[in-house]
């Protein structure tokens, strides 16, 4: 399965205090209609306040000098504005308790004329701590009551109107992941497109690594595993899928049991790797297996024709690994070219390799699943483990 990337929680706990409050304070910014909104709590004596807010409730030109005593609409207008406070605490756990006394702690003479409060800290609340600050701020007649938690303030962070602040503080852009989302999703379909366009069930391509500038030669020492002597390799296009383009790695002489469960195949022959005509750079001689294969068809030919089948091991190339197709190939081969992100070392380009159990039949199609536990004894086994090199 294909990993999906996530965001994981963010770390509100590890910002700096007053990198905190400050979080808060711009993320409500655009929560009401401030007159002004105060950072108290960065002047040290701050009466209880990390920030401290001025609700505009009626219009008053903000041109007007409310210092002027002699503009009794303006004064009077200024009278109405609600008061709110801000408190932060940048703490991993609070208790229901230790949350009362924080509101407990409040100077009497800071909360005359308090419409309303907010309070934000970096942890989650339980339900017995939201309750009892209910409770708690209707004792102390506050209008208004907010309790952000670290879900509720992750909730506001991820709106689109407030991405600026999820990069400023946390490095992390949704906007930008979804534009690059959608950059990777067109790479994807464009590919995919140029795949079906372009190249032919059954016929042979040439997968090359873009980063490896040793092609169309190999490296002279032959010591080394084909794989690492040049990162290309030819084979069989079997067609463009949801998850990537399939590539055949194995294909053999298989058998499929009268109850769809039984199969085997025959493991001494492969015709997956391309034929040495039509792939320069293989070392494989076409004819080591000759003898096995005639062996094996001669046993597949004298079963019943529906238990006829063919064991393949597909290789899958996914899109995102696929730079571009060369339909046209080059005078090394003429075949159409696929460049990819570079090989690993264990699997090349490809996202993984599935086996497929089925026949050919056009009038009884039928496949298994290749089960281990299932296996029978139709066809000779292979004595060495010599892996076939397929250039």
């Amino acid at each position: 399965m294909a990993t999906t990337r996530t965001i994981g929680p963010l770390h509100l706990e590890d910002l700096e205090p007053h990198r905190f409050e400050d979080l808060i304070r711009q993320l409500i910014y655009d929560f009401r209609n401030w007159r002004r909104l105060e950072a108290t709590g960065r002047a040290g004596s701050d009466a209880g306040f990390d920030a401290r807010g001025v609700e505009i409730t009626a219009q008053v030109d903000p041109a007007v000098d409310l210092s002027d005593d002699g503009d009794d609409a303006a004064i009077s207008a200024a009278i109405e504005d609600r008061m709110w406070l801000v408190q932060c605490k940048r703490e991993k756990s609070i208790t229901p308790k230790k949350l009362i006394g924080y509101l407990d702690a409040i100077p009497e003479e800071g909360r005359t004329g308090l419409y309303g409060i907010i309070f934000a800290a970096a942890c989650d609340f339980s339900k017995a701590a939201q309750d009892a600050f209910r409770t708690k701020v209707t004792a102390l007649a506050f209008a208004e009551a907010y309790l952000w938690g670290k879900g509720e303030i992750e909730d506001i962070l991820f709106q689109p109107k407030n991405d600026h602040l999820l990069f400023a503080y946390f490095g992390v852009s949704l906007q930008l992941r979804r534009r690059n989302l959608k950059t990777e999703v067109r790479s994807r379909l464009a590919i995919k497109r140029k795949a079906i366009r372009s190249l032919q069930e059954s016929q042979n391509v040439l997968i090359r690594d873009a980063t490896d500038d040793r092609y169309p030669f190999l490296d002279p020492d032959k010591l080394k595993r084909r794989e690492d002597r040049g990162r290309w390799c030819v084979m069989t296009y079997n067609g463009a899928f949801s998850d990537g383009i399939h590539l055949v790695y194995r294909r053999h002489f298989a058998y499929i049991g009268e109850d769809g469960k039984e199969w085997d195949y025959a493991e001494c022959m492969d015709d997956g790797p391309v034929h040495s005509r039509d792939n320069p750079w293989t070392e494989r001689d076409d004819y080591d297996d000759s003898d096995a294969r005639a062996a094996a068809m001669e046993i597949w030919s004298a079963l019943p024709e529906h238990t006829r089948a063919w064991y393949e091991m597909i290789a899958v190339l996914p899109y995102e690994n696929i730079l571009d197709i060369d339909e046209k190939g080059d005078e090394y081969l003429e075949n159409p070219h696929i460049y990819t992100i570079e090989f690993t070392q264990e699997r090349g380009p490809f996202f993984w390799f599935q086996r497929s159990l089925e026949n050919n039949s056009r009038w009884n199609a039928r496949s298994a699943i290749p089960d281990d536990t299932q296996r029978v004894n139709k066809f000779p086994r292979r004595t060495t483990k010599n892996d076939t090199s397929r250039g």
